[in-house]
């Protein structure tokens, strides 16, 4: 049975976008361009299931939709450049079985240029059919915030950058039906940068104000306080709050441009977020010896390991780093998180907390690496021997801060 779209790639981009379509009553058909992330709890995929979407084992499914969005993972090589391999996966399934007038779409954070440059050629080759002419080519940068129930759909804008006007006005057509606004780019080149602008400005705001909490430690200011008395400016400040670490499938890009010019104010900020971790188990450490207590064979709670609050994602996420270091030092390491029921580090599982106070009571460090809505914060600043703050999630006074 043909549906109006096909979303390839059901990992964290692809799946809130197939919840979207079929949420305005798109029928939609999901096909895996491999080992994906992204994961629905049974209710969600009833609830999909009943209102048009369609799991696709069979690429022969592609070649009866209208829109297709590629959607595929573009994870960080070990060049450091993004790893095109399953959005080449996926354009060469749908190119053979591409029809014209069909409108692609490619969603994938990418370098710019790649649309045209990439995956063009690619869906040209192997179809036979030319892009701007025969089918419709798009690209526009994925925005999804993971567990934030503020942001919906519907009131985020879209921007979109088509091969040529006609490209561009028929992914607006498609978009359209999701959302309230749809922003047009000049080109594909644009959109594509929209995503590295996006993606950078984060890490770079996000370094800044790691970089303030560090100094404002050193001098005896209340960061927290003072982000607080910044915020209310009306024009020229937007708040970021520091943290343990960056984590997240949105990777920085230091690279501007097939040019290979590198941004340095983005790879600085990079160094600058890379090296939180260990500037956590620092104060951990420091923590531990003001109170008469080594790191070595210390009992550390590390409470919350996904990289986001209220999702069980764990890409990305700084805990991983903080676990290994304190392992390394000699520390007993257990863990809690509500989304996370068993994890391993260095191939290890680590011993998951049962109950949360008794376990918080029991240690001699507890650190609060992600504020899940269900932690009792107050409760838990009772209840802890010592508790390190990376979030500035508890009340004032009532743990060490970041």
């Amino acid at each position: 049975m043909p549906a109006d779209l096909a979303v390839i790639g059901l990992g964290h981009l692809g799946l809130p976008l197939a919840q979207a379509a079929v949420a305005a009553g798109i029928s939609t058909l999901g096909y895996r361009t491999g080992p994906e992330g992204g994961s629905l709890t049974p209710a969600e995929l009833r609830r999909m299931l009943a209102r048009g979407f369609r799991p696709a084992t069979n690429p022969a499914e592609l070649g009866r939709v209208r829109t297709a969005v590629i959607c595929a993972p573009t994870p960080r090589g070990a060049d450091g450049t993004l790893d095109l391999g399953q959005v080449e996966s996926a354009a060469r399934t749908l190119a053979a079985r591409l029809r014209p007038h069909t409108t692609v779409i490619l969603e994938s954070p990418v370098h710019p240029g790649t649309t045209e440059a990439f995956l063009r050629p690619l869906l040209e080759t192997g179809s036979g059919l030319r892009a701007g002419r025969d089918f419709h080519l798009a690209y526009s940068p994925s925005r999804v915030d993971p567990g934030n129930r503020d942001v919906t759909p519907a009131g985020t804008p879209k921007v979109i950058g088509g091969l040529t006007p006609a490209c561009t006005e028929s992914a607006a057509a498609f978009y359209g039906r999701l959302t309230d606004k749809v922003v047009r780019a000049r080109g594909p080149r644009e959109a594509e940068t929209v995503q590295v602008l996006e993606t950078n400005f984060r890490h770079v705001n996000i370094a800044l104000v790691n970089e303030m909490a560090v100094l404002c430690h050193d001098l005896g200011v209340d960061l927290w306080d003072v982000i607080r008395c910044a915020e209310t400016k009306p024009f020229g400040f937007q708040a970021f709050r520091p943290g343990p670490g960056v984590g997240g499938h949105g990777i920085s890009q230091d690279l501007g441009g097939p040019s290979g010019r590198p941004l340095r104010m983005v790879e600085l900020a990079r160094q600058v977020n890379n090296h939180m971790p260990q500037y956590v188990i620092q104060r951990a450490a420091a923590l531990l010896n003001e109170h008469g207590k080594s790191a070595r064979a210390a009992r550390v709670l590390l409470l919350g390991v996904t990289y986001k609050a209220d999702i069980a994602d764990q890409q990305g996420s700084p805990a991983h780093e903080i676990a290994v270091r304190l392992m390394e030092l000699g520390a007993s390491v257990s863990y809690h998180d509500p989304h996370v029921p068993a994890w391993s580090v260095l191939g290890r599982p680590v011993p998951r907390a049962d109950s949360l106070y008794e376990a918080a009571a029991d240690a001699d460090l507890t650190i609060l690496l992600q504020q899940h809505r269900t932690y009792d914060l107050q409760g838990l600043s009772v209840k802890a021997q010592l508790l390190l703050d990376t979030r500035g999630a508890t009340p004032t006074g009532a743990a060490h801060r970041l």
